[in-house]
């Protein structure tokens, strides 16, 4: 039975995976819609209705799915990396970086992806696709944060890999050197951690009430 299950599972992923490889040649001219995804269901070999089975979300769900499987394939790149035999700032950096050359042949899809994120109905999409792939980041990079400080590096990490990114999409320096000086310049903001974080204890004991909240926060997104 449960051999069976993993083999149903397997067939939905591979099923998903081979729709939204065939949908990114289109989404840069057609951007993400319910069209693009049947056209690249019948590339794909399967009957166009098959797109609903693998996005019954449509078109929000499948962004949400090339994202996530964005984070997997930075995560599948860095395997073969131990981040023990790295510094903090290496690890950051290396991670950030392996994302975005990841995505090199794919600077157009992401473009119109982040032109749809940006609208206020994939609000919440743009929020929650960032803080996993920060998320990923950290805790590939071996974060056992559980404090504060979960909340602090991944906002500060949410700015850097943004601004990264922007930086990115428009660098045509030879092999993005520019763009990773960039990046170098931004993750020193990372490693200022330990001052933000003095400053937030500071409110904290201000506010006596933001922990708990924030706590009940985490504990929903893990359970949600």
């Amino acid at each position: 039975m449960r051999t069976k299950k993993r083999d149903v599972e397997q067939e939905f992923q591979d099923l998903r995976a081979a729709v939204l490889a065939a949908a990114l040649p289109d989404v840069p001219f057609d951007g993400w819609t319910e069209t693009t995804l049947m056209n690249a269901a019948a590339a794909a070999g399967f009957e166009r209705d098959e797109a609903l089975r693998a996005f019954p979300g449509g078109r929000r769900e499948a962004v949400e799915c090339y994202l996530r499987m964005a984070d997997e394939r930075m995560l599948a790149k860095l395997a073969d990396v131990d981040p023990a035999t790295l510094k903090i700032r290496e690890r950051i950096t290396l991670a950030v970086r392996t994302r975005l050359e990841a995505a090199e042949g794919e600077r157009d899809v992401i473009l119109r992806t982040l032109s749809l994120l940006a609208t206020p109905a994939y609000s919440k999409v743009a929020t929650r696709s960032l803080y996993e792939t920060v998320n990923t980041i950290w805790y590939w990079a071996g974060d056992t944060a559980t404090d504060f400080n979960f909340y602090t590096k991944r906002g500060l990490l949410a700015g850097v890999y943004t601004s990264t990114l922007l930086f990115w999409l428009n660098d045509d320096s030879p092999d993005h050197a520019e763009t990773w000086a960039f990046l170098d310049r931004r993750i020193a903001d990372v490693m200022r951690i330990p001052q933000v974080t003095q400053r937030f204890k500071k409110i904290r004991q201000r506010l006596p009430n933001l922990g708990p909240l924030l706590g009940k926060l985490r504990r929903r997104r893990a359970t949600g």
